[in-house]
């Protein structure tokens, strides 16, 4: 292979007794993102890497606002050292009356885990516990479900129980409990569902999809869920493509297409009335960022199209896509173009419009994961789109993997890492307004057990 560029090669960390295991409920002193890199490097680089702490669009929510103490609580795969690939499961919120962050909170100690897949999600009940719902890899390392001992509070954590559960999406759906979507590797990343009462006794896993493997992201507005996900022929991840949607209103007893059609579950077939377009006919790729609802309640997506896994520009560009429902018929709008396929972003759809916040821009590192931050607007409920501002510029690192939280505040309004997508770096966490003109950065040392984020814009 010609490489352009040379790149160290990083191997997973094992699991052995040699590894040392950090106290879980303990405080560390600053907030270090984890880095990471998968596979080996290709052509133009690795098929994703760099600061990985807010990392994936199916681990959600990872923030949420709570107006009853008015804090963003959030979580995020932390590490213990700039040279270190030593992932912790870490909790901590960002004080909107203060305008302070605490020494965050170890969760668990994933004792020698490197693999942001591993990372975890995060809900708030009704009387304001904070459960954090960690992801496992199958059945070696089994998913795990932790509780606060208090209210709004992260201090400290008891853990309720594991399972099998990769790529948690728990909700909490009021007086029927939660409802946890997530995957096995069963015949392919297959997609499940749970319901609790309580968080502590589950229903057995039922499942949703088995078209070869799928990866989802879910949302909820009001009692309705609905799941978007794509499939993988012959479970390849390098293969994701089509899209498809489900809901439902009843805790999953019953699940409809987008018309509220019922459909027996699990889908088996590829082709079935949940699907929303056969991008796999159109020889292209589907990576799903995020999934929101307008003024109806209507599903709307942002998805990057790619032609080939491979990063790189002799592999063609990577389109942005806005899809939304009018009537009975679905829209596709191109918002964008970037250069690589983990181009990360968050869509926000308010009063004053609709926008997208991301990677679009090419960063210091070139065709790979991240970039500078921008922003893009749509006055006409999506259907066309222009660049309004820069959020990140002149960036040592490439920023990536941005995140928006559950019921989003004007002062905390989406959160993401960055680092050298080249090779093992520090990685800081960020976070913006909603006016997206300025930007904080957490601290990456603390001396004191509150601090405030520096404004870096």
């Amino acid at each position: 292979m010609n490489n352009k560029r040379l790149f160290p090669v990083f191997v997973f960390l094992l699991l052995t007794s040699s590894i040392p295991l950090f106290s879980q409920n303990k405080t560390v002193d600053g907030y270090k993102g984890i880095w990471f890199s998968y596979g080996q490097p290709l052509e133009y680089g690795f098929k994703f890497s760099g600061g990985v702490a807010t990392y994936t669009a199916r681990h959600r929510p990872i923030a949420i606002y709570s107006p009853e103490v008015k804090k963003t609580f959030f979580v995020y795969g932390g590490t213990t050292a700039s040279d270190e690939q030593h992932l912790l499961i870490m909790a901590s919120y960002y004080d909107h009356r203060s305008h302070l962050v605490p020494k965050p909170v170890i969760v668990y100690d994933k004792m020698g885990v490197s693999e942001p897949n591993d990372n975890s999600s995060l809900s708030v009940d009704g009387e304001g516990y904070l459960w954090i719902f960690v992801s496992g890899r199958g059945r070696t390392r089994p998913g795990l479900i932790f509780k606060s001992r208090q209210p709004w509070s992260i201090e400290s954590f008891d853990k309720i129980t594991e399972c099998e559960m990769i790529s948690p999406q728990p909700w909490w759906m009021g007086k029927s409990g939660f409802l946890l979507m997530f995957s096995k590797l069963t015949k392919g990343r297959e997609l499940y569902f749970s319901t609790s009462p309580d968080g502590k006794t589950w229903s057995d896993g039922r499942k949703i999809a088995g078209m070869g493997g799928h990866y989802q992201v879910s949302s909820v507005y009001g009692n309705n869920l609905v799941t978007v996900f794509n499939y993988h022929p012959g479970d390849s991840i390098d293969k994701r493509s089509n899209l498809y949607l489900l809901q439902t209103e009843d805790m999953g007893n019953t699940w409809k297409t987008v018309d509220n059609e019922i459909v027996e579950i699990p889908l088996v077939d590829k082709d079935n009335n949940a699907l929303i377009r056969d991008f796999e006919s159109e020889g292209r790729l589907v990576y799903i960022s995020d999934l929101n609802f307008d003024s109806n309640g209507s599903p709307v997506i942002l998805a990057v199209l790619s032609k080939d896994f491979r990063p790189g520009p002799d592999n063609g560009p990577k389109e942005w896509i806005i899809i939304s429902r009018k009537g009975q018929k679905w829209n596709f709008s191109k918002v964008c173009e970037s250069d690589h396929n983990y181009d990360k972003g968050s869509l926000y759809i308010t009063d004053d419009g609709w926008r997208i916040i991301g990677p679009t821009e090419p960063g210091a590192q070139k065709y790979v994961t991240g970039g500078e931050i921008t922003v893009w607007t749509s006055n006409d409920e999506g259907a066309t789109w222009h660049k309004t501002g820069n959020i990140t510029e002149n960036s040592l690192n490439n920023n990536s993997f941005v995140r928006r939280p559950q019921n989003a505040q004007k002062g905390f309004f989406a959160l993401w890492a960055d680092g050298d997508a080249d090779k093992l770096s520090a990685s800081h966490l960020y976070f913006t307004n909603a006016k997206f003109d300025r930007v904080w950065v957490f601290p990456y040392e603390m001396k004191r057990n509150f601090e405030k984020p520096r404004r870096i814009r």
